[in-house]
């Protein structure tokens, strides 16, 4: 307070001043004070130096996962060089996802996501958390004896457990998330309306089983946990709309494994190229890879592959610059070019398939009436 305030003003202004002083002096004392007594630092570190610090397990030693941390199960998984994936989200109590746009939901401060690879054995745990500062990122590196998983580097570990034939598995670096879960506009890529669709694909590559007490787009929405759903989603489980088997699980390969960053939207924008399927759209018009993909031509050159110019050439795959990508683990060529060292040979497969059959017989684009049938 100002010295000439206490020399020049009336005694009673002084007095009511200290009394005002005396009153708001714990409460300053304890906000400012007390979480660095008790804690010895003035906000949570992040991330957490441990997996057992991150709040998944109720109990470390028998890995018994916490009640309010929902497993979860994408229709479209991400294809990491076969790890088998276990998923977990937490929304914070009183909280809830804002899935008013379909496409593009609104996680609370507070949400929570883990993700554990295995080959065999427990690898690693990415975890995901949005907290006031945006959405950050980690991963935990799991030992031999799984008695402990630790903080990985930021730069990542490009040589961790082996997956196969000498090859193995390499842990993101910090960037490396980022560049993923930051290319779009939602940082979230596997709990999305269509991802978790009570109306699951019995045909997409590698797909899973849910766990026991998986939450989905129904059971999220049940327990309040999820608001502002649009009539057409509730009503009608979301679902791709194609005219074969083949056709839907194609496009949904594609959304999972490579519409995170191809949305036509962010950095990759001037690119012209969406492969993710958006429920957002006009009526009768197609889904994004197709317009986008299909008889475009592409900016890429394939080594040894001159006439391949087409991003996907109708009828015709080993004109397909798409599958020459997907086919390859050349680090100049490969697509996705992150988080992968083998060759996803059902994916190409299934993409092959589509390409010479479904699109060679020039398939028909959905009407308005069928989506989300």
């Amino acid at each position: 307070m100002d010295p000439w305030f206490w020399g020049r003003a009336p005694r009673r202004a002084r007095a009511s001043a200290r009394q005002w002083l005396y009153a708001v002096a714990p409460v300053i004392v304890t906000v400012l004070v007390l979480p660095i007594a008790l804690t010895g630092q003035s906000a949570p570190a992040w991330p957490p130096a441990t997996l057992r610090d991150t709040g998944l397990y109720a109990d470390w030693s028998s890995k018994t996962v916490a009640a309010d941390n929902l497993p979860f199960s994408p229709q479209y998984p991400l294809w990491s060089d076969g790890a088998v994936k276990t998923r977990w989200l937490h929304i914070p109590k009183g909280r809830f996802i804002d899935g008013s746009d379909p496409d593009l939901w609104k996680f609370p401060v507070g949400t929570r996501l883990w993700k554990e690879f295995r080959f065999g054995a427990r690898a690693e745990t990415r975890f995901i958390e949005r907290t006031r500062a945006g959405w950050q990122f980690a991963t935990y590196v799991w030992n031999a004896d799984e008695s402990d998983a630790v903080l990985a580097s930021e730069e990542g570990i490009r040589q961790s457990v082996p997956i196969r034939d000498g090859i193995n598995h390499a842990i993101p670096s910090r960037v490396d998330c980022r560049v993923c879960h930051e290319a779009g506009a939602t940082r979230v890529l596997g709990v999305t309306a269509l991802q978790l669709s009570p109306d699951r694909d019995p045909n997409a590559p590698h797909a899973e089983q849910p766990p026991p007490g998986a939450v989905d787009l129904t059971t999220l929405a049940a327990r309040g946990l999820l608001r502002g759903l649009p009539a057409r989603v509730t009503a009608n489980p979301p679902r791709i709309v194609a005219s074969t088997p083949t056709s839907r699980a194609a496009l949904g390969y594609l959304h999972g494994n490579c519409g995170g960053c191809h949305t036509g939207a962010g950095e990759l924008r001037s690119l012209a190229f969406a492969l993710n399927y958006t429920l957002n759209r006009a009526d009768g018009e197609a889904a994004p890879a197709l317009l986008t993909a299909v008889g475009q031509l592409s900016r890429f050159k394939v080594p040894a592959a001159d006439d391949t110019v087409e991003r996907v050439c109708a009828g015709k795959p080993d004109k397909s610059v798409l599958v020459a990508r997907m086919a390859s683990r050349h680090p100049l060529v490969q697509m996705p070019p992150l988080g992968t060292r083998i060759v996803d040979e059902e994916a190409v497969s299934l993409i092959r398939r589509w390409i010479a059959e479904d699109l060679g017989s020039r398939e028909p684009v959905p009407s308005a009436s069928q989506e989300n049938r």
